[in-house]
């Protein structure tokens, strides 16, 4: 059984959270809460048998329903972490990427370049090359 990284911490405990939102808004069971919190009952689940972590979206969908602020949101589950820190490698370009990103940057270039170079010519190149394209027609 996997378990999320947040749920080692020992205060971290959703179902206070979820329990509290229960009486918080007169609900019966789970089942009631997932329907107000616009959300499928395993996921309701999962969160009280520490397989899925209360997610951001969540979060805010229980404030929104609520209006209970996100901070009280998190006290009420444990949650005491005051920054989240995100990892290194998150928002970084994969090498892949980075290398098309960089030959496209290249390509741009020389396009621009290159019509640079054409706008200093003679205007008969300009009308060969603009003839070749379809004038606005763009299914072909």
């Amino acid at each position: 059984m996997a378990h999320h990284a947040l749920s080692s911490q020992e205060s971290y405990n959703p179902n206070h959270l979820l329990d509290i939102l229960l009486g918080k808004m007169q609900l019966k069971n789970d089942a009631a809460l997932s329907r107000m919190l616009e959300v499928a009952p395993p996921v309701i689940s999962k969160i009280r048998h520490h397989r899925l972590p209360v997610g951001a979206s969540l979060l805010i969908r229980m404030h929104e329903v609520t209006g209970m602020s996100i901070r009280d949101l998190r006290d009420l589950m444990g949650d005491r972490r005051t920054k989240y820190r995100l990892s290194d490698a998150q928002g970084r370009p994969k090498p892949e990427e980075k290398a098309a990103q960089q030959a496209a940057q290249q390509a741009a270039q020389q396009q621009q370049a290159q019509s640079q170079a054409q706008q200093g010519q003679p205007s008969q190149s300009n009308d060969a090359s603009s003839s070749t394209k379809s004038p606005g027609n763009y299914a072909h």
